[in-house]
């Protein structure tokens, strides 16, 4: 075997593992440098496919961050805020104690037989003032203030020659704040100018 024979053998070799293989994987018709510039191609897509991949990610994590600060926010309200149905079912109680120290007479509260009963009734009342302002639940100032219709519900206007219009010259029932939040409107009496 001649040196000459040895290339032609190889060639023959080779012909004969690619018979199988589809003739258009086959073609190198494509010179190198179309070569190059599709890899470079392709490699650029990868690049802005990634680069898109990680603003995905990112905004992803931004809303995920942002529902879990909205759940925080939620659970804790929920927290501070449970009692609100309950407090305004109590603030009946507070209203009708207080009503019933107001209509008590002077002479009753001065005579012995009454006054067990009076100090009972207020004793109540402080202890009542006193889990409120515990639970968060402050009243809220109404007579001598100007009318904030955030805070208190005009009622009724009243004449008066020594209130400025617009302030608030009576309390009918009194409102509750709990923490930041509005439980019940004070309702009130607005002065008016006579007429």
């Amino acid at each position: 075997m001649t040196d000459n024979d040895k290339p032609q053998q190889q060639d023959e070799a080779v012909a004969e593992e690619l018979k199988g293989v589809p003739e258009e994987l086959l073609d190198d018709g494509a010179s190198e440098e179309e070569e190059g510039d599709s890899l470079e191609e392709a490699l650029a897509s990868l690049r802005n496919d990634l680069e898109a991949s990680k603003q995905d990610t990112l905004y992803a994590k931004a809303e995920t961050q942002n529902v879990r600060r909205r759940m925080e926010k939620d659970i804790s309200d929920a927290r501070t805020y449970a009692a609100t149905g309950f407090a305004r079912d109590v603030l009946s109680v507070a209203d009708n104690l207080s009503r019933a120290i107001d209509v008590i007479p002077e002479d009753l509260r001065e005579d012995s037989k009454f006054k067990g009963l009076i100090q009972g009734i207020q004793a109540t009342q402080r202890e009542l003032d006193k889990v409120f302002a515990q639970h968060g639940i402050s009243r809220i100032a109404a007579v001598g203030l100007p009318l904030d219709p955030n805070q208190h519900q005009a009622m009724l206007e009243v004449p008066s020659e020594d209130a400025e219009p617009g302030t608030i010259v009576q309390e009918m029932q009194a409102g509750y704040m709990i923490r930041d939040r509005l439980l019940r409107p004070a309702m009130v009496g607005v002065a008016k100018k006579p007429d």
